[in-house]
């Protein structure tokens, strides 16, 4: 079954009123970072779940007839899926169960049992998941909700498509991410009938490049792995989405976890945006592809916000010692009296912010009166590393940088 205009203004009345109608943002400082001429961020990390899923879930539980949700739904999801679905049944009288994959992060599967969904762990991943989901399906004969190869759940994300064009009709190209396809499916279904001439480019994690083999009809085997972008780490795309996205998606970019990473940080700080791997996924496209989208008006979707927090917090640690802006120094000192202190003057005076220091005195390639010190430091930009180690080098403390990068590098 195709997805139509029609089916997803369908889907929009249905909707209105029991989802965000979230905003799309004009981002200035991102379009600088990315060459754009403009680049305007879909916000679906403002639902209520955090998700985009909130929309496909509640058309689909809507079409039910009143034997099929009494009987209840079963959805197996990776957590934003869970959550729409689990939410939305609960709003509706419906009873859930959900299927997450075992590695599911711990934040979606509080939240999804915190919507009275009945949650079982099953699975490495969610294919795994599916068979599972499928088989207690047909046991306890539930309804199964698929998270994207369904008209339903597509033509809800299509809506997305319609707010679009409400707020940015003039876009040149919009970039989604992809996991088995149902966004990019109902965003272009959307887009394409109202603006032939718009660009859809989808992407997806380069340890997960699904669709962008399936539509190329490739049989070329998946190298799956743990990646930050769980929400789109999809090894079997929908076979309506990948129909859909065939015909209306001129491009599959593919990017690495590097550039996920870096995404969600330049959301955080850019435009204090909190964001998943999936939902950072457009921007981190746009960053690793830029001159592709260099001089047009870009929009892409924040598609979840749903990320761990140890996680978030690890990633924006990793960002700044990635930008030189945490450092950890190993300085050479003589073990006695008053050096240390001599050391973090030196440190002070130059403005860096000594976080953590550790004395190094056990290493067998240290003369015994010498000392190893191991300075943490919080520093503004990799020139401020350079003047720190200049400082410290010109007074008496030979000192080098313990990173992935040399000092020469830190530019």
């Amino acid at each position: 079954m195709s997805v139509t205009i029609e089916h997803i203004r369908d889907a929009a009345a249905v909707i209105a009123g029991h989802v965000v109608r979230t905003p799309a943002v004009d981002s200035p400082r991102l379009a600088e970072t990315t060459g754009c001429a403009r680049l305007t961020l879909k916000l679906e990390n403002q639902q209520f779940t955090g998700s985009f899923k909130d929309r496909g879930a509640y058309n689909k539980l809507s079409s039910l007839t009143a034997a099929e949700a009494k009987a209840g739904v079963i959805a197996m999801s990776a957590g934003n899926h869970a959550q729409g679905v689990a939410y939305h049944a609960q709003r509706l009288g419906i009873p859930a169960t959900i299927i997450m994959p075992r590695g599911t992060p711990f934040t979606k599967v509080e939240r999804t049992s915190a919507f009275g969904a009945r949650v079982m762990l099953e699975g490495d991943g969610i294919d795994s998941a599916a068979v599972f989901a499928r088989e207690l399906a047909q046991r306890e004969g539930l309804i199964f909700v698929h998270p994207y190869d369904d008209a339903k759940i597509v033509a809800g994300q299509g809506t997305i498509g319609l707010e679009l064009m409400e707020d940015w009709p003039d876009l040149d190209a919009v970039v989604v991410p992809i996991g088995g396809g149902g966004l990019i499916a109902g965003i272009a279904s959307a887009l394409k009938a109202l603006k032939p001439a718009i660009e859809l480019v989808g992407v997806e994690a380069a340890l997960y490049p699904s669709m962008y083999e399936a539509v190329r009809g490739s049989n070329k085997p998946l190298a799956g792995g743990a990646t930050i972008a769980e929400g789109i780490a999809v090894k079997s795309p929908g076979n309506l989405t990948r129909a859909i996205i065939k015909d209306l998606v001129s491009d599959i970019l593919l990017v690495d976890e590097d550039a996920i990473e870096r995404a969600i940080q330049l959301l955080v700080e850019s435009q204090k945006l909190v964001a998943e791997g999936a939902g950072a996924a457009g921007l981190a496209a746009l960053l690793a592809h830029g001159g592709r989208f260099k001089g047009r008006k870009v929009a892409t979707v924040i598609c979840g916000g749903n990320i761990d927090a140890r996680m978030l917090s690890q990633v924006l640690m990793r960002g700044l010692v990635r930008d030189g802006r945490v450092i950890t120094l190993r300085v050479e000192i003589s073990d006695q009296p008053g050096v240390l202190a001599a050391v973090a003057r030196a440190i002070g005076d130059c403005g860096g912010n000594i976080i953590e220091i550790h004395h190094q005195r056990m290493f067998y390639d240290l003369p015994v009166k010498r000392a190893d010190v191991d300075a943490v430091i919080e520093t503004r930009n990799a020139q401020h590393v350079r003047d720190i180690v200049a400082k410290l080098q010109g007074a008496g403390f030979p000192c080098r940088l313990l990173s992935s990068r040399s000092i020469e590098e830190a530019k």
